[in-house]
């Protein structure tokens, strides 16, 4: 239960859904956690959690966690973020950039708002959140970066559809892009980089917010859970060997030999 001992993680969009359960397990496995979201107050209740209630459940747990609100789609915000984990902790091991923002439609009438706006959080956040960190894991010998992706990176079929668009497919796409990129520059540095997407939908409150969702859509989905104890197999594997991987939750669990761990979060229930 200690394989992230004394490490350092910073977790993006973990004020709930499958940040707040990476952040969750994180710390059972012994990392402090900087729990990291534009979300300080409830404003709806379909969309529970905060920086602080996650970061507070954690301790509660016997875990260490840090709140820090941010907005990722700010290049000021994201280099306070890093500075405030390294003055917190002394530096950053593990960066998990799963903050995301879906804004569904085709290309025709793409808001150009829109666009540069999803582009900024899901492909140029992590890009430059792994600037500002990676410095310091070579310094100190390694680290992991786990870019948490979709099975919207597939290509379509042509005569398919593509559920959430073409631009939510483009960034994921450039994320997995990025991750075998960043898997071979920092290869020799001991420091792995994976992208990681559920194998079902998870029923997060993100998910469930525009959808009606049943009891059998619900039976039907992916815990939570799976997601997490994947993400933490993928951070604490050998850099020399897990590294470079598009990978999805239930295959990193056969491969590995898991069960996913229970962290404490309530199931979902029907809207």
């Amino acid at each position: 239960m200690n394989e992230l001992n004394g490490k350092v993680a910073i977790v993006t969009g973990s004020s709930r859904g499958i940040g707040e359960a990476i952040a969750r397990r994180f710390a059972l496995a012994g990392a402090k956690v900087i729990v990291t979201a534009r979300t300080v107050e409830v404003r709806d209740e379909r969309l529970p959690g905060t920086v602080n209630s996650v970061a507070d459940a954690i301790r509660a747990a016997g875990g260490e966690a840090t709140a820090v609100p941010a907005n990722l789609q700010k290049k000021e915000e994201r280099e306070r973020l890093v500075a405030t984990a390294i003055e917190t902790y002394g530096g950053v091991d593990v960066l998990v950039n799963n903050a995301a923002i879906l804004v569904p439609g085709g290309t025709i009438d793409f808001d150009e708002r829109y666009f540069d706006r999803m582009f900024e959080i899901l492909v140029k956040a992590p890009f430059h959140l792994a600037q500002l960190t990676l410095p310091g894991m070579i310094e100190r010998g390694g680290g992991s970066v786990l870019n948490i992706s979709s099975g919207a990176a597939i290509h379509p079929k042509p005569k398919g559809r593509s559920v959430d668009g073409a631009v939510y497919g483009m960034t994921k796409a450039a994320i997995e892009r990025f991750t075998t990129g960043l898997a071979a520059e920092m290869y020799a540095n001991k420091i792995s980089a994976n992208a990681l997407s559920p194998t079902l939908v998870v029923a997060t409150p993100g998910q469930m917010f525009g959808r009606q969702y049943t009891q059998e859509m619900l039976d039907a989905s992916e815990p939570v859970e799976k997601m997490a104890e994947a993400a933490l197999a993928l951070v604490t594997g050998d850099p020399a060997e897990v590294t470079g991987g598009i990978r999805y939750s239930q295959e990193v669990l056969d491969a590995f030999g898991l069960t996913p761990v229970d962290i404490g979060m309530a199931p979902p229930k029907p809207n």
